[in-house]
């Protein structure tokens, strides 16, 4: 490509290493899973005479990247079961909160009308100088408010009180219990994606220490090359350089300039 009287030559290379950049190891799954795959692919393609990463490390990484991407995969799985499943769960519960806390709210204007005696509010664990209506925003306090009317209001009316209507205890129970079943279905499901992110995070150390080994082979089998090639050539098998913040020579490329005469 001419520009002007420059011609910049298609390739790039490294400018002015003066000292051995930072080499950092990966910090996230897909990372791994990457430079495992990088090493694998590259290792793969070397001469059986002289191979620059271990056959035994290579077997090492192959048979580990099977195991950690089917771990990643069944992770993977279980979160978004949990998450499609959450939609559903935070309208359920969000029914089930309005329904507990409308009969609370009648029960009190009943007390108020007196149609119903204040002490009668204790058989729901209310008390009965209060109009308060119980804090019902956390899952634990829905279902033991839920169970609490719910018990309260057949305990009233076995004794002979009028049932509460709009809404009936029935009604009430019927979303309790649609909520309680969604709840524990939750609960298997995000006990599931913990079991899962268990099982992937024990075996994050152990492929940063494949990785890690293969990334000390490679820089030893390149340790006597010039500083600029031998970065090259370790970042074929997937190694990553960095420079800390305030360094003076920052790793960057920068295309070759040759003058052309007319």
């Amino acid at each position: 490509v001419y520009v002007g009287k420059v011609k910049y030559n298609h390739y790039f290379a490294y400018h002015n290493y003066k000292s051995m950049p930072y080499r950092r190891l990966p910090n996230t799954d897909a990372t791994r899973v990457k430079a495992l795959h990088t090493a694998i692919s590259r290792g793969d393609l070397d001469s059986f005479t002289s191979p620059v990463i271990s056959f035994k490390s290579l077997n090492d990484a192959k048979a580990f990247i099977v195991q950690f991407e089917k771990a990643l995969s069944e992770y993977k799985a279980a979160l978004t079961k949990q998450s499609a499943s959450n939609k559903d769960y935070q309208s359920t519960m969000r029914m089930a909160r309005l329904y507990v806390s409308h009969f609370i709210q009648v029960l009190g204007m009943c007390v108020l009308r007196k149609e119903i005696n204040a002490d009668k509010k204790e058989l729901y664990h209310l008390d009965p100088e209060s109009s308060t209506v119980p804090d019902l925003s956390s899952e634990a306090a829905l279902l033991e408010w839920g169970n609490n009317v719910i018990s309260g209001e057949r305990a009233r009316t076995s004794k002979g009180g009028m049932p509460i209507y709009n809404p009936t205890i029935a009604k009430v129970q019927v979303y309790v219990d649609i909520f309680k079943e969604a709840y524990n279905n939750q609960k298997v499901l995000q006990h599931n994606t913990v079991r899962a992110l268990k099982a992937l995070s024990n075996l994050r150390g152990q492929g940063d220490s494949i990785i890690l080994d293969i990334w000390n082979q490679v820089e030893a089998h390149y340790a006597d090359l010039p500083l600029s090639e031998k970065v090259a050539k370790c970042q074929e098998y997937g190694l990553r350089y960095y420079y800390r913040r305030g360094e003076e020579n920052k790793e960057k490329l920068e295309l070759i300039e040759e003058e052309v005469t007319d």
